[in-house]
C-alpha cells in the first residue's frame, strides 16, 4: 500500500536526508555567495546591533559583541525552526497531494535543517569569541542541556502551529508579531537589571529566555545551568510536546482535506 511507503526507520531516515538536503540545495540556489551567506548573516546582524547597542549597554555588559551573539543564534533558532515548522505542510501541499508522506516528517526535517544554520551560527560565536579574547568556558559542554531541552519545544510548537497554520492562514502573520514580543522579553541587546523587577519576574516566564540565560552561563561565564531555571524549561517543553502531539494526532488525517 502507498501508506506504508516509509514505515521502516531507514525509509524516514533516507526521507529526512531528502528534506534537508532539498531545503539546504534551494536556500543557496543561484546565490553567488551559497552557502557562505549562513556565515555572514549572524555576523553582520552582530556587527550592525552591536554599533547601535553597545554605546548604551558597552559599560554595563562585559564583552557586548558575544553577549549579544550568544543571545540571537538562539533565538535565530527558535524563531526560524518554529516558523519553518509551521509553514512545513501548507508549503509541501503540491508534494502531499500527490504522494504519502508522514506529515510530521516535514516538520522535523525543517527543524534539522535549521540546526544545521544553527550549528553554523556557533562556529560564527566561537569565532567572535576568539577575536574579541572572551575565554573559552569548560562548561560550554553543558550547554546541550538547554538547548536539547529547546530542541523539544521547537518541535511541540512547531507541531502545534503546523496544524493551525493550515486552518488558519492569519496565524502566520499573528506568529511574527508574537515572535517580536518574545525577542524583546529574552534581555537578547539589553541587561535585565535595567528592567523593573516586576517585569523582571515575567521575563522568568519566558522559556526563550530560560534557554538563552542558561546558554550564555556555560558558554560566556563558566558556570553550570540554574537547576530550577532548567527544571522550569523542561518541564514547559515536554508539556508543549505532549499537547503538539496529541493535536497532531488528532487532525494529522484531516489536514490533506485544507491543502
Amino acid at each position: 500500500m502507498v501508506e506504508n511507503m516509509f514505515d521502516t526507520v531507514a525509509e524516514k531516515q533516507f526521507l529526512l536526508n531528502k528534506l534537508v538536503k532539498r531545503d539546504l540545495t534551494s536556500k543557496y540556489k543561484d546565490s553567488v555567495l551559497g552557502i557562505a551567506w549562513s556565515f555572514l548573516n549572524p555576523l553582520l546582524i552582530m556587527i550592525v546591533f552591536t554599533a547601535i547597542f553597545s554605546m548604551l549597554f558597552g559599560r554595563q555588559i562585559e564583552n557586548y559583541p558575544v553577549y549579544f551573539l550568544s543571545g540571537r543564534v538562539v533565538f535565530d533558532f527558535y524563531k526560524s525552526a518554529t516558523q519553518g515548522a509551521m509553514k512545513s505542510i501548507k508549503g509541501n501541499a503540491s508534494i502531499l497531494k500527490k504522494i504519502y508522506i508522514p506529515k510530521y516528517m516535514l516538520i522535523i526535517s525543517k527543524i534539522c535543517y535549521e540546526s544545521i544554520n544553527f550549528l553554523i551560527s556557533i562556529i560564527i560565536l566561537f569565532g567572535v569569541m576568539f577575536v574579541t579574547g572572551a575565554p573559552y568556558q569548560i562548561t560550554t559542554f553543558l550547554a546541550l542541556i538547554p538547548l536539547a531541552f529547546l530542541i523539544i519545544l521547537i518541535l511541540g510548537i512547531g507541531l502545534i502551529l503546523s496544524v493551525c497554520n493550515t486552518y488558519f492562514t492569519d496565524v502566520g502573520h499573528l506568529y511574527g508579531v508574537f515572535s517580536l514580543i518574545l525577542m524583546y522579553a529574552s534581555a537578547l541587546f539589553y541587561p535585565m537589571e535595567i528592567v523593573p523587577v516586576t517585569v523582571q519576574r515575567i521575563f522568568t516566564l519566558n522559556p526563550i529566555y530560560c534557554a538563552i540565560t542558561s546558554f550564555r552561563e556555560c558558554v560566556i561565564y563558566g558556570v553550570a545551568p540554574n537547576i530550577f531555571t532548567i527544571s522550569y524549561l523542561a518541564v514547559f517543553a515536554f508539556t508543549t510536546l505532549g499537547i503538539g502531539i496529541i493535536l497532531f494526532k488528532m487532525y494529522d488525517k484531516k489536514l490533506a482535506l485544507e491543502l
